[in-house]
């Protein structure tokens, strides 16, 4: 009788240590990192795409090192600079606490996309405008710059604006930008060179290879800067908003980079940032 008693209190005990292990699981189910369900937000660790960012301490963003105002790399100090970098640096601070915990990757306008979805990079931070046709690839943000396409000529040029152009001109562009394909269908016929980056086609524009270089405006005043002697002509005739972009599905990274913007403009730093490179205040 006692030796029975014996095997009910140990199978007693046995089923309240089973059910106390099963309580303790379901209380941990739902934190962040641990396999749960929960959406990795910034300053957290996350199981998802933001918490890989987290574990490996850095933050790998695609930018262009040719597009003066928004990513130039200047050849002496090895340095990136521009409106893009400052952006970038901020999502880092946002994540890390330190805009230092960044790695700049150089993408031109073809590149950018297949670096993103095979791993190469986390974001594309890259004066690049939101379409329908790419959010069939990649995921935006809010948009945190807003451009117009218009047109780059020699000073004392004919062309005055993009009335001017006709199946006789050639105009100079980058692979891969929606500035090509835009020219393409307000121009018909209209000639197009397309290069690599833009400094390849400003050279080109320099050395007479066409009549005029169209992408968007504020990169355009980029270059004008370099060389007084090309100016911007013409009203834009395009929309044209900058995303940055990550992979599809990836939104706990969009989340942390439209929540460093908002700080951005609730702050002023972003009005900073934009008249330190742009020369002027943003339009309200």
């Amino acid at each position: 009788m006692k030796k029975r008693w014996r095997l009910i209190s140990i199978a007693a005990v046995c089923a309240l240590a089973v059910l106390a292990g099963c309580a303790n699981n379901g209380a941990g189910g739902n934190t962040a990192g641990d396999g749960g369900n929960a959406t990795p937000t910034a300053g957290e660790s996350g199981s998802g795409a933001l918490g890989k960012i987290k574990e490996r301490g850095k933050l790998l963003v695609g930018v262009k090192y040719d597009t003066k105002l928004f990513g130039l790399k200047d050849p002496a100090s090895g340095y990136v600079e521009g409106f893009d970098i400052d952006i970038s640096k901020a999502i880092a601070k946002h994540i890390f606490g330190d805009e230092n915990a960044l790695e700049l990757k150089e993408v031109t306008s073809k590149t950018r996309i297949p670096m993103l979805n095979n791993g190469e990079i986390d974001m594309i931070v890259a004066t690049m405008t939101i379409t329908e046709e790419r959010k069939k690839e990649v995921d935006f943000s809010d948009v945190y710059f807003q451009a117009g396409q218009s047109l780059l000529v020699k000073k004392g040029s004919p062309i005055t604006g993009i009335e001017n152009l006709t199946s006789d001109s050639t105009v100079l562009g980058s692979k891969g930008s929606t500035s090509v394909k835009n020219i393409r269908d307000k121009v018909n016929g209209i000639k197009v060179l397309e290069f690599d980056n833009y400094q390849d086609a400003f050279n080109a524009l320099k050395a007479g290879q066409g009549d005029a270089l169209t992408t968007d405006d504020a990169i355009l005043y980029g270059m004008s800067a370099q060389d007084p002697n090309y100016e911007v002509v013409g009203k834009p005739f395009t929309d044209e908003p900058y995303g940055i972009a990550v992979q599809k599905g990836n939104s706990d990274i969009v989340q942390a980079i439209n929540d460093t913007l908002k700080e951005l403009h609730d702050s002023g730093e972003y009005d900073k940032i934009y008249e330190k490179w742009i020369g002027k205040k943003p339009s309200e």
